[in-house]
């Protein structure tokens, strides 16, 4: 059986990471653009929303931290 969070929060970082890639794409942020890849696939890959919602917010973090000039 699929978890109501699992469904909930593969929605939301999804969402999230589809605008992390266009945004990564269109100013050529690398990072940015790789985060949001990994916010798009980490849904099918994690079971469970307590793997989910760790893993996510890490990718989302991660340009903010690495930031190349």
């Amino acid at each position: 059986m699929i978890e109501t969070g699992s469904l909930l929060g593969g929605l939301v970082f999804g969402s999230i990471g589809t605008g992390y890639f266009l945004y990564g794409k269109n100013q050529q942020h690398i990072v940015a653009l790789l985060s949001g890849v990994a916010l798009c696939v980490i849904p099918y890959v994690a079971t469970t929303a307590l793997l989910m919602i760790p893993l996510s917010v890490v990718f989302m973090a991660l340009p903010f931290v690495l930031h190349f000039d």
